[in-house]
This record gives structure tokens, sequence and C-alpha cells, in this order.
């Protein structure tokens, strides 16, 4: 049995906020309550504040406002030495680095959050950090080094009864499995992960859910469906303001709309979601729309010397991020589009 969700991160006076409660919502709460604490110097209540502050900021896409917030609530944490809390900064800032595509910092700083959590016998924050390691590890393509921890951390989950953590490291192995080609066990794991988040009341992880499901079921090739779960999690993302999440939901509707064949209307869906994740510095989502780009403007007629030389940018690109399947994307999409790559185009030409 599972309890209701609840959001760990919203601490102490913010602590009655709802995993659901409007970012927006969340953002004035906590620069009200970080104002009183300054005012009061309550260092406790202000490293609490700082750090709802960073997170509705970091998933408003607002990610200067979030490096600033996670740093002064580190920084108020470490003045009273409370171990926890500057745990919870901490996760913060890594989650913040693996947003914005440094993933080897976002690796170091969630390790330090782990260390300093389990210093202050916080177990929830432990719990948080590890799981933001399993899933830089995972983003990255490393699933033989993470994906045990991602089992350890479901199974820890489902002890406790903790519905959010359950339905994110069962999203996590559930898009492993689908990136492997394993799509049934994908599929039903997604189901359980959105049935788990709807009776939790997580709007945020069933709209998660939903997306990995309409992945899944329109490489499947049922687009109706696909399409309509899309939209279904889109209007979960737009109650909450869940700007990076809408991003990848916009993303995987120019996928869906691409396998289906309707190649104008997935370079409009491209498009769009190229421009939030700019907008919100994305690097990751960034590269992904671009690569949505580049084929749905191939199959449109595009000149192959051009699609050829973008996918030889996407490719260092997606090194740059650290993913380590990203040339293998990338060789798929050569396959796909019968393009060669221009590096490779240009040294047969001068051997000529």
């Amino acid at each position: 049995m599972y309890g209701k969700a609840f959001a760990p991160e919203y601490r102490g006076t913010l602590g009655e906020l709802s995993v659901n409660t409007s970012l927006e919502e969340v953002l004035a709460k906590a620069v009200e309550e970080r104002r009183k604490a300054e005012v009061t110097s309550g260092a406790v209540e202000l490293a609490h504040a700082g750090l709802a502050v960073a997170e509705a900021s970091r998933r408003l896409g607002r990610v200067e406002e979030a490096e600033q917030a996670w740093k002064d609530s580190y920084r108020a944490a470490r003045g009273v030495d409370d171990k926890g809390a500057m745990a919870w900064a901490m996760w913060s800032g890594g989650t913040l680095a693996r947003q914005r595509g440094d993933l080897a910092l976002a690796r170091r700083r969630l390790a330090i959050a782990a260390d300093l959590a389990e210093q202050g016998g916080d177990i929830v924050a432990r719990g948080y950090s590890l799981a933001g390691l399993a899933e830089t590890g995972r983003i990255q393509g490393d699933y033989e080094a993470v994906g045990r921890l991602h089992e350890q951390l479901l199974a820890e989950a489902r002890r406790r009864g903790e519905a959010r953590h359950t339905v994110w490291a069962l999203e996590g192995i559930a898009q492993m499995h689908r990136n492997t080609g394993s799509f049934d066990r994908a599929l039903a794991l997604f189901e359980e992960a959105a049935r788990i988040a709807e009776d939790a009341g997580d709007d945020r992880g069933r709209a998660w859910a939903l997306r990995g499901i309409a992945d899944v079921l329109s490489a499947q090739g049922d687009t109706g469906r696909a399409l309509a779960l899309l939209t279904e999690a889109e209007t979960l993302c737009r109650a909450i303001q869940l700007v990076s999440a809408l991003a990848y939901n916009h993303k995987m509707r120019g996928n869906v709309l691409f396998r289906a064949g309707r190649h104008a209307e997935a370079e409009e869906c491209y498009r769009g979601a190229l421009e939030e994740f700019r907008a919100m510095g994305e690097p990751r989502g960034e590269t992904l729309a671009r690569l949505g780009l580049v084929k749905a403007r191939a199959r449109q007629g595009r000149a192959v010397d051009e699609t050829a030389a973008d996918l030889d940018d996407l490719e260092r690109a997606l090194r740059a991020i650290g993913l380590l399947r990203g040339s293998d994307m990338i060789s798929k999409a050569r396959t796909e589009l019968g393009v060669p790559s221009a590096d490779a185009t240009a040294t047969t030409a001068a051997a000529r």
C-alpha cells in the first residue's frame, strides 16, 4: 500500500505545500518565507526557504535564479552545521547541474549530497541523492552501472510505501527497457507507475509516466492513443507549470507524429520544443529536439549534405554533454535517413 505523494523538498513552514502546488505559488510563498527568515535571522528556515526557491525556479526553467538560491540555502545550512539541510541544498544543485547538461558536475554534487545526508541521518535526502546519481547515469546511458541501483531504490521505496519514489524508480527502469528494445516490459512498468501516481495524487509523476506510455505505444504503431495520452499529460504539466516536463512532452509529440509519417506537423512540434529548451538552458533537451527537427526536415526533401552536416554537429554536441549512447543515436538516424557522415564524405572526396 502506498500513501499520498508528498514533497520532502518543501521543508519547515513550507512543508504543508503539496507536490501538485503550482510552482509560481511555491515560489511566491518561498520568497516570502525567505524574507521573514532574513529578518528574524532564522538560519534553518532560511535554508529551507532557499531550497524551495531553488526547486521552484529550476522547474520553471529559471536556472540562474535556481543556481543562486541553492547556494544561498547551502550557506545558511552550513552556518549552523545542519547536515540534512546541507544535503538537500546540494541535491538541488546537483539536479540543476544535470538539467543544465553538466553531468560530471551533477555526479559530484549528488555524491556529496548523499554523504552529507548519511552524516546527518536524513534517510529521505540520501534516497533522493542516490536517485539523482542513478538518473544521471541512466541519462548518460550507463545502464549496467545504474540498473542495479534503480532496482535497489525501487525495493526500498516499495518497502516504505513511498509512492513518489516508487513511481520515479519504475519510470527509470521502464525507460532503460524501452531504450534497449524491451517494449512490452517497458509498457507494463510505465502503466504501473501511472496507476500508482494517480492513486497517490502525484500529477508530476503521472505526467512523466503518460509520456512514457505514449512513447512505447507510438513505437508499436498506436498513434491515436499516444497523442491522446500526451494531451492528458500536457494538461497536468500546465496545471503545475512543469516547464521542463512540458518541453519534453512537446518533443515526444514530435516523435509520435514523425513515426506516423506526419513530418510537417512533427517539424512544428520539434521547433516549439527547441525554443522551450533554449529558453530554460537545457542542452540535452535542446539537442534531442534538434535531432528530431533534422530528421523531420530530411523527410521533407532537405538536401542530403545539409542533413549530414547537421547530424555530424549533433554527434559532437551529444558527446560534449556526455551521453554514452549519443553516437549510436546519430548512427541510427543516418541509417534511417540514408545519410552518410559529412566528415566521411569529405574524407572520401579528398582521397579521390
